[in-house]
């Protein structure tokens, strides 16, 4: 197998210390292991991203010396192969319209008596599925994905190790396609990854819990499974994942080695002193030792 990998930043705003780990880490994968590495620009849901925001990605992994093996690639001018796979599914009978709110879910969480963690994400009750009646007359809002019962998912993660999660239970359908008409994260993550012959990915750990979400489309569009890796989270003063969404300031790039030695400690790699180039040719071999691309 000839690996591929790829970083996939959100335009909302300049990479931050968390993605700069990421990047590092995904670059360092791909290397590593005789590989490509290619950046993708995840910008479907255009409402969160910010001009430019993309270009000036780019440039600040350049200064860092992480520049992709081959044409950066846009979700937003993909939208015919989401469409595409959102059709498939639909023939298969793996996908149907949704009229309900998030105030219908609600409704009917709370109607049933379903127990509800504070802070939990609502696990959607199927309440527009064809064999509970369907749409019932209500204009569809949204697509979901129609999650098998029998939905516990098992895989093995190349840093966090044996991996499980019942989607049925912890998320329940899924939306595919939203009321908006922006297509969701998980479909077009896993059409895009396929596309480009992604067969390893190197993201945070922060998203790990989308891979059994994503295994399953796979396995609906008969995709390939890529082989995982999750990265630890770099935390913010009061303890939380550092996201654009609580605050992360842009990377200090006036001294490039200086941010990625810090990405580096993160990734548990000996801080360099030298250039950008003779840095990361110093961790390469060393993230070899200590990351073998296999499942």
């Amino acid at each position: 197998m000839t690996y591929r990998g790829r970083f996939a930043p959100s335009p909302t705003g300049p990479l931050h210390a968390g993605s700069l780990v990421a990047a590092l880490a995904s670059w360092l994968d791909a290397r590593a292991h005789g590989g490509t590495w290619l950046v993708r620009i995840e910008d479907v849901d255009t409402p969160r991203c910010i001009p430019g925001a993309d270009q000036l990605i780019l440039q600040q992994l350049a200064a860092c010396g992480l520049v992709s093996d081959g044409p950066v690639v846009w979700q937003s001018r993909r939208e015919a192969l989401y469409q595409a796979a959102l059709d498939r599914l639909i023939a298969q009978g793996d996908a149907y319209p949704c009229a309900c709110s998030r105030q219908d879910i609600e409704r009917a969480l709370l109607a049933s008596g379903a127990p509800r963690e504070r802070h939990q994400a609502a696990v959607y009750p199927g309440t527009c599925r064809p064999e509970r009646g369907g749409l019932q007359g209500r204009a569809p809002r949204a697509w979901r994905f129609r999650v098998p019962d029998a939905a516990r998912v098992d895989w093995t993660d190349r840093r966090l190790g044996p991996q499980s999660q019942d989607v049925a239970q912890a998320v329940g359908d899924f939306i595919l396609r939203r009321a908006d008409g922006l297509w969701a994260y998980q479909l077009a993550v896993v059409v895009d990854d396929a596309a480009q012959g992604i067969t390893h990915v190197v993201r945070g750990e922060d998203l790990a819990d989308n891979t059994p979400r994503q295994i399953l489309l796979q396995r609906a569009l008969a995709l390939p499974t890529p082989a995982y890796r999750h990265t630890p989270l770099v935390l913010g003063e009061n303890g939380e994942k550092l996201s654009k969404q609580n605050g992360a300031v842009a990377l200090d790039l006036s001294d490039p080695l200086a941010a990625l030695n810090a990405a580096a400690r993160a990734l548990g790699l000996a801080p360099h002193a030298g250039s950008v180039d003779s840095a990361l040719a110093a961790w390469t071999p060393a993230w070899s030792r200590s990351a073998p691309p296999t499942n």
